[in-house]
């Protein structure tokens, strides 16, 4: 095939998240590079993820162009297979050696060619891209698999597929099966780019242990308009989920001699804990993450429960203790630390030795005191941003320091804000200490990052959990463990060895502060590997696929804190695996082969870590006063301004209650209904007349929404999600519907209750601004500052003038005023409207 004529480049990129794929041109134009088809199916069998995308691609122009597959695929997954189908001939990716691949990843360098293949981008992704030339009307398919083990965090699995064309697509489909054994107990889904209309490509149906969800929208659905070609697919799509779990806590599933047993109790007490927060206060952590770290250790106190031991030690160049001795996590106590915590400055240089230390011995003197309960956990959690620069320099010496401090009697996490740091040497010293190292990515949400991944540690269940199976039967990954938190998983994964037996029992041994917990668990054999052989919809032979997978990611993670010697032996076994099962791991290189005529071939290499609209409410069905009739072009003697709150009037009315808030300190319980699960709380500032926060607590589901006039965030199972305002969102999920279009209108709705919205009012009197549909759901119960016009409203004429009237509510009287308001609630810029009003 020719080398490309010089052309514009036109590029296909493709991007994976969890379950995430993307596919866009970087420049569609008319009789270039078209794409066809695009289909990514995904089939995740008992948690472990295989993906295919397949992507085809056609030349219109009248010369060659290059298309480039670009695909974004999540860290902790194995790109299995890759391949090109150009003129009928297949052009694949072999999977080498890293050593053996070098030599001709050396000389495509040589001759100034792009040979790395695979980047690290984003907070979760690696890059993988490939650039081919294609002639005339020549068709090309692409197509990769990539393999993955779904984590369970924060009490769910979670699926994001990105998909961003760029251009339509005619036959363009997404396929997600899931197969759980144990049950599906919950599925939603989200996605920042449906619509009510885009809504009706896309299909779920779940039954007891099957998910299916197909989104596969018509060409007219892409489109933003009739007459427009640009497409409105541009965004993520997510599907969450967690499976049904017994008493005993655990599933072990059975395919062709493979096994896979999986662990999360229900039911267990936190233990209590003793945590000390280790906070690096140098002058690197100035500014905007000094303010977000303190924001999210205010809020991480909060959640200290009663029964916790606390402390925390803030260091520069030199380390200071808040307190001499841990404290109990009382009232008065954690009101006092959020105090000294609102005062850390940065500045200074970084000692994280001497603060390491420091925290150990607090938690070594306390011991030796016996002030901290033999039914406790300890952990201490440090968060930095940069290198030592004070004090012990050398990472080594560093980590043998804290390592020979902890003894192996408390678990350390290590939290590395930014780029600046060498996370390497934190993960290592987290590792070596029973724990895990998280970065902490620089962005708006960086405070949420840490409120979340505090989370996933906040509640231990168990301590020194072992797995048993009988001896000589089975071969396993790594089936010990220090610590189980709530949320989580523990997965064990093995192959049976000899002749199978009939029945596979297993034990696992935890405990708990007054006792020694055993859960006994058994699985028939030739049962469930029938389960698994007969269904179309899953990947067949993937307990095996599992198995290896687990294998080489615990291998790869012993050998950051291996010693020489064992790490040599380490690296042999996962690089075995890794090119038996044909996995791109940090050991291994895929070599992808092209054309002749062009690059002859290219290395993908996995990358290392970084070392461094709303309808008007029908009313209630009771009546309110016959309102005169006003013009509503009657000139306003001031500017018309739009009140705090608009209120659907009781009764048939088209009318409408506007309240305006005029004496206001504290957050206001604004609406209350517990019969509807709902509750709704808000903060008004005087000065700026509007809500600085609105909050929307569900009961079912568990929902929090929190809006502010910079941001949404929206708690689910403790997990914190961000968007920001004007961004599409269309969240479904059992009893509960969310969206946002890009006016900045949140709807909460659902088809039992009152449809709470939010919005991003830009107008006079900017800020966040409530909105009520459906509101003759309310219960007899509803009270608040705002719900308590849904109770027995009683109207008392004025007889000297038609525009004044009296609402009695709940035995309190409310002068009402007949005036034109701005209707904040179509957006931007409002109408006038006849409104009565009141003040609170």
């Amino acid at each position: 095939m020719k080398t490309p004529a010089p052309a514009r480049a036109c590029g296909i990129r493709l991007a994976l998240l969890s379950l995430l794929a993307v596919l866009q041109t970087t420049c569609a134009q008319k009789d270039g590079i078209d794409i066809y088809s695009l289909t990514v199916d995904s089939k995740v069998s008992s948690r472990f993820a295989h993906t295919v995308i397949t992507s085809r691609v056609v030349n219109k122009a009248d010369a060659a162009q290059e298309a480039t597959f670009q695909i974004e695929l999540p860290k902790k997954a194995f790109i299995t297979n890759y391949s090109m189908i150009i003129d009928g001939v297949t052009y694949p990716g072999n999977i080498k050696q890293k050593e053996a691949a070098q030599e001709q990843y050396s000389a495509a360098v040589a001759r100034g060619e792009s040979a790395g293949l695979v980047k690290a981008t984003g907070r979760k992704m690696e890059q993988f891209q490939v650039s081919v030339s294609v002639a005339p009307s020549a068709k090309v398919t692409f197509q990769l698999v990539y393999e993955e083990l779904l984590k369970r965090q924060l009490g769910m699995y979670e699926l994001l597929l990105k998909v961003r064309p760029q251009q339509l697509v005619k036959h363009l489909q997404m396929d997600i099966h899931i197969f759980e054994p144990q049950g599906i107990r919950f599925l939603e889904t989200e996605s920042t780019f449906m619509t009510n209309e885009l809504e009706e490509a896309l299909t779920t149906s779940v039954n007891q242990t099957k998910a299916h969800i197909q989104f596969k929208p018509t060409l007219s659905q892409q489109q933003k308009s009739p007459e427009q070609q640009d497409t409105v697919v541009d965004g993520n799509f997510i599907v969450r989920y967690d499976v049904n779990r017994t008493l005993s806590g655990g599933s072990i599933q059975i395919e062709n001699g493979y096994f896979v047993h999986y662990f999360a109790p229900e039911g267990l007490s936190t233990i209590p804990k003793n945590v000390i927060f280790v906070i690096d206060k140098s002058g690197s952590m100035s500014g905007k993450k000094m303010q977000q770290t303190r924001e999210a250790l205010i809020k991480i106190l909060e959640d200290l429960k009663p029964t916790d031991q606390f402390n925390l030690i803030s260091f520069s160049g030199q380390a200071t203790q808040w307190k001499p001795l841990l404290v109990p996590a009382s009232a008065e106590n954690v009101k006092e630390a959020k105090s000294y915590t609102a005062s850390i400055q940065a500045s200074g240089s970084t000692n994280i030795n001497d603060a390491m230390l420091m925290a150990v011995e607090l938690l070594k003197k306390a011991t030796r005191e016996e002030l901290l309960s033999s039914e406790s956990v300890s952990l201490i959690i440090l968060l930095t941003d940069g290198d030592p620069t004070a004090g012990e320099t050398n990472p080594t010496e560093i980590q043998k320091n804290v390592k020979n401090a902890i003894d192996g009697q408390y678990s350390l996490f290590c939290l590395g804000f930014g780029f600046d740091v060498s996370f390497a040497f934190l993960e290592k010293m987290a590792l070596e200490n029973g724990g895990l190292a998280r970065r902490i990515y620089e962005d708006s949400d960086s405070a949420l990052q840490l409120q979340d991944f505090f989370q996933e540690v906040a509640n231990p269940l168990l301590t020194a959990v072992s797995f048993e199976y009988p001896s000589n039967a089975v071969e396993v990954t790594q089936d010990n463990f220090r610590l189980f938190f709530k949320g989580s998983e523990m997965v064990v994964a093995g192959k049976l060895q000899g002749q199978s037996p009939d029945v596979l029992f297993a034990k696992v041994r935890g405990q708990l502060p007054r006792q020694n917990l055993t859960f006994q668990m058994e699985s028939k054999v030739a049962e469930q590997e029938e389960e698994f052989r007969s269904p179309k919809y899953i990947f067949h032979g993937f307990m095996e696929r599992l198995w290896a997978y687990l294998t080489i990611q615990q291998l790869l993670e012993k050998m950051v804190s291996a010693s020489d010697a064992e790490k040599q032996a380490l690296e042999t076994q996962a690089l075995g695996l890794s090119l038996n099962y044909s996995f791109v791991t940090p050991l291994t290189s895929m070599v992808v082969t092209k054309p002749e005529g062009q690059e002859q071939s290219q290395v993908a290499e996995k990358p290392v870590e970084d070392g461094h609209q709303l309808i008007r409410n029908k009313g209630l069905g009771y009546r309110g006063p016959v309102l005169p009739e006003t013009s509503p072009t009657t000139p306003p003697a001031a500017p018309i301004q739009a009140p705090a709150v608009i209120l659907p009037l009781p009764g048939q009315s088209v009318d409408q209650l506007c309240v305006d808030i005029k004496h206001s300190q504290e957050p206001m319980n604004l609406l209350s209904d517990p019969e509807q699960g709902l509750e709704v709380t808000g903060q008004y500032e005087m000065k700026k007349a509007q809500f600085s926060w609105i909050k929307v607590t569900f009961k079912q589901p568990q929902l929090q929404v929190y809006a502010s006039p910079e941001h949404v965030v929206v708690t689910r199972n403790q997990r914190n999600s961000e968007y920001k305002w004007k961004e599409t969102l269309f969240s479904v999920m059992p009893g509960l519907k969310m969206t946002m279009d890009k006016e900045g209108l949140l709807l909460l709705s659902s088809p039992d209750k009152v449809t709470i919205g939010l919005l991003s009012w830009n107008g006079p009197r900017q800020g966040i601004r409530l909105l009520l549909q459906d509101t003759n759901r309310f219960s007899s119960h509803v009270n608040g500052t705002l719900g308590q016009f849904y109770q027995d409203v009683l109207w008392e004429p004025s007889a000297a003038d038609d525009s004044k009237r009296t609402l009695r509510v709940q035995g309190q009287d409310h002068p009402a005023t007949r005036e034109l308001k701005l209707d904040y609630q179509q957006g931007y810029p409002g109408t006038e409207i006849p409104c009565w009003c009141v003040e609170l």
